[in-house]
């Protein structure tokens, strides 16, 4: 039965799952541990170049003119190319859906640099050697511009803009100010509100900026084919919205473009965005030859794309039982230089969280603002780590304002099953939402079950004399996709053996979406997870779909899955009824065999040789997948840890995540997801920082001094799944890869005030900060 992109992915009733749920093997494995060719920079073509970009040592300067003679006399340098050679036509790098909710202040290559690190011009050569040779070669006439680089001087000054031009859509971002985003949502009337409340809670966060660090950094391989189609490969989050950006600012129809995204190392929300591929595939154009750049380390600690920092002023306002009658959240942030993201991102700041305590007075406010600084973007948890952070912070000092406890207030207040998200219809991705009803919740169980796993209640002893110790929690919550926005498909083909072929455009980028799309299409379908050959993410190949973000892959892409396979199912059910001289209902698939009710029986390869050769017809479905319900997976983490009162630095004893992602499509995997983010909230918490000098310049551009958790950091992890049924999700199916991410942050700052009294405003939480709150504490108490 046809389905339309909005129906339900409702799959058919199984009595006993036998795919879905269990620890199938990823398919991906044994290629990927034999080391056999998967990723971008696998493969090489003949002659390719290699190229490098030149990079402003200013923060802020017109770029007049570059004198390229010496390093195109260099022998193997091919090209090098500036502004003057490419269309300057406005666009944004954010991966998002079209129209792109993100300002259109963006060029191939700039007419004046906005931060150290900007592009200036880029080069291709034979070899690396002489791309990076030609670069010291390079002669370029600047005009230094006054810089802003403080984000509260950025808020009042318009005598310096960091973009002259408005976006030409007039979505807000420059031209009259340096403000690349603004909201201001509200529910109910929080001043009332907060006069009527007993108590009043306001305090100032401050969140830094930090940096993906996935293994593989970003690379594409541009190439020109026979056929004088663009072919980029390349390690994308986003196929499809790539595509779209370059045809557009390559002034090439699509059809002449295709991408292909292999295997890939890690992407986090960096590779949500075109960061390489318009430069390479410039390259290719011009040259006629294949292209290829990599970037360094230092490059993506300086050119890639950061978590956005951000200073956040949460008040909270309760009656003396607890009751929570008003929250307000301003919040200033730092795009850096461009604006992707700069709305959307901010926008999660308070819709993903603020519903957490859904009470009937809200007052959401974003002043996002441009600056010289390197160029903030999406990075997993989009906004959700830095709004949690504030909120669940203040509600730990709620508590002690009132004298009630943290973990009572928190139960008091929080959302349940039934609840509408007051935000829901306010904040959308950039426009206006749709509402949100919770219609699934395991967020009670998530809170017994880690109260259990981190004995709250039953602090244990310090492990020396000059340490002591604390617990703290957070809740968090997330979403599934992005409603009435996010939208994926899927095809299905049966061939003679039975197997399937399932091609998809969703993207796995290490997480194993591959895998659980397969588990999906084999439990519709009755198979074995073998029987399913899985081919994702090629736009010439594979249907559409928005990418790997907004945690969106298993609840939007597995429920085109489902469709697909479902019809496909339909199909073969059909013309067995016929057959059978039954109804198509009656007919069961499973364990790779069709049963019929009077006892007839076949397998799937003889299901598919009388499908092809009796019925003569290809069983094959694609279906298309559109929700207008983003279901919150819910989180309860907490920490357990010992604070050195003599040096004020912080030892993570344990750390528990208790997780309602829905039914757990692949436990294993699942697992795996929440430890990734908990052990990148952990850096957040405790030492990851990307350090900015006056004028901008980053000062940590490595491993070696920008600290990111190592397996000698991470502390015993408790990962806990509480499973719920989410009616509009695949199987029951709802998110887990970003929500993980957003507690442990607030936990750790919670558990060190239970250590040791003080509070940190600021993270990361450095021995430092923690030492000087104690010191400070310690003289306001003499």
């Amino acid at each position: 039965m046809k389905q339309d992109a909005n129906s339900p992915a409702v799959p058919m009733t199984a009595e006993e799952n036998q795919v879905v749920g269990k620890n199938v093997t990823k398919i991906d494995a044994l290629k990927l541990a034999a080391g056999k060719p998967a990723f971008t920079d696998d493969f090489t073509r003949t002659g390719m170049l290699y190229a490098k970009v030149l990079r402003s040592p200013h923060a802020h300067a017109r770029i007049k003119n570059v004198d390229a003679s010496r390093a195109l006399a260099l022998d193997g340098v091919v090209d090098v190319i500036w502004h003057p050679d490419v269309q300057a036509i406005p666009h944004t790098r954010a991966g998002q859906s079209y129209p792109e909710p993100s300002p259109y202040d963006t060029l191939i290559l700039p007419q004046k640099a906005r931060f150290i690190g900007d592009r200036v011009a880029v080069v291709a050569a034979d070899t690396l050697a002489a791309a990076e040779r030609a670069l010291e070669l390079i002669e370029v006439e600047y005009e230094v511009l006054p810089a802003i680089t403080d984000m509260e001087e950025a808020l009042t000054r318009t005598d310096v803009l960091i973009h002259e031009i408005a976006d030409p859509r007039g979505i807000s971002g420059g031209g009259r100010d340096n403000i690349a985003a603004r909201i201001d949502k509200q529910v109910g009337d929080v001043e009332s509100a907060l006069k009527n409340c007993d108590v009043v809670v306001e305090r100032q966060y401050q969140l830094p900026r930090i940096q993906a660090s996935h293994i593989e950094p970003h690379i594409s391989i541009a190439w020109v084919d026979e056929d004088r189609r663009l072919i980029v490969r390349t390690s994308t989050q986003v196929p499809f919205h790539l595509r779209r950006m370059l045809a557009r600012i390559l002034e090439m129809p699509e059809a002449k473009i295709r991408v292909i995204k292999p295997r890939v190392g890690g992407g986090f929300g960096d590779k949500q965005e075109m960061v390489v591929e318009d430069l390479v595939s410039v390259l290719a154009l011009r040259t006629g030859r294949a292209v290829r750049l990599e970037f360094t380390r230092e490059e993506e600690l300086v050119a890639a794309r950061y978590r956005h920092p951000q200073t956040i002023t949460m008040t909270t306002g309760a009656m003396k039982d607890g009751t929570i009658l008003a929250n307000r959240m301003k919040v200033v942030a730092d795009t850096g230089a461009y604006g992707s993201h700069a709305l959307t991102v901010q926008g999660n700041t308070g819709q993903k969280v603020l519903p957490m305590y859904p009470v009937p007075n809200i007052h959401f406010q974003v002043e996002c603002v441009y600056t010289n600084n390197p160029i903030s973007g999406a990075f997993r948890g989009y906004g959700a780590p830095q709004g949690c952070f504030a909120l669940e912070s203040n509600i730990d000092e709620l508590a002690a304002e009132l004298g009630m406890d943290r973990l009572e207030l928190r139960r008091m207040n929080h959302i349940r099953l039934g609840d509408t998200d007051p935000l829901s219809a306010k904040l959308g991705e950039g426009r206006e939402g749709l509402v949100r009803v919770i219609r699934s919740t395991g967020l009670e169980e998530a809170i017994e079950r880690g109260c259990a796993a981190i004995g709250w209640g039953h602090k244990k002893p310090a492990s020396a004399p000059h340490r002591k110790r604390g617990l703290g929690m957070a809740l968090a919550m997330q979403g599934s996709g992005i409603a009435g926005v996010d939208w994926g498909a899927a095809t299905v083909k049966l061939n003679d053996d039975g197997s399937v072929n399932l091609t998809v455009g969703a993207t796995d980028i290490g997480q194993g979406s591959d895998t659980v799309l397969a588990q999906l299409c084999a439990e519709v379908l009755g198979l074995d997870i073998d029987q399913v050959l899985v081919l994702s993410s090629d736009t010439d190949l594979t249907p559409f779909d928005v990418g790997a973000y907004a945690s969106s892959t298993t609840y939007v892409s597995g429920g085109a899955v489902v469709k697909a396979a479902s019809d496909l199912r339909g199909q073969l059910a059909a013309e067995l009824a016929k057959k059978w001289n039954c109804e198509d209902g009656d007919i069961v698939f499973a364990s790779g065999r069709v049963t019929g009710p009077a006892g007839q029986e076949m397998t799937i390869q003889e299901v598919a040789l009388f499908a092809l050769y009796d019925a003569k017809i290809q069983p094959m479905a694609t279906a298309s997948h559109l929700s207008n319900e983003s279901p919150p997976p819910f989180a309860a983490q907490f920490a357990d840890l010992e604070v050195d009162v003599e040096t004020g630095q912080v030892f993570v004893q344990k750390l528990v995540a208790a997780v309602d992602c829905g039914t757990v499509i692949h436990p294993k995997m699942a697992e795996g997801q929440i430890e990734g983010a908990v052990v990148q909230a952990l850096g957040y918490a405790l030492f990851e920082e990307v350090l900015l000098d006056s004028s901008g310049k980053v000062l940590n551009p490595n491993f070696l001094d920008y600290k990111i958790a190592s397996s000698l950091d991470v502390p015993p992890i408790e990962t806990i799944l509480v499973e719920t049924d989410e009616p509009s999700g695949p199987y029951g199916a709802k998110a887990a890869g970003e929500v993980p991410i957003d507690g442990p942050a607030p936990a750790i700052v919670n558990a060190i005030y239970d250590a040791v009294g003080v509070r940190v405003h600021q993270i990361p939480a450095t021995p430092e900060r923690v030492w000087r709150a104690m010191k400070e504490a310690k003289e306001e108490a003499e």
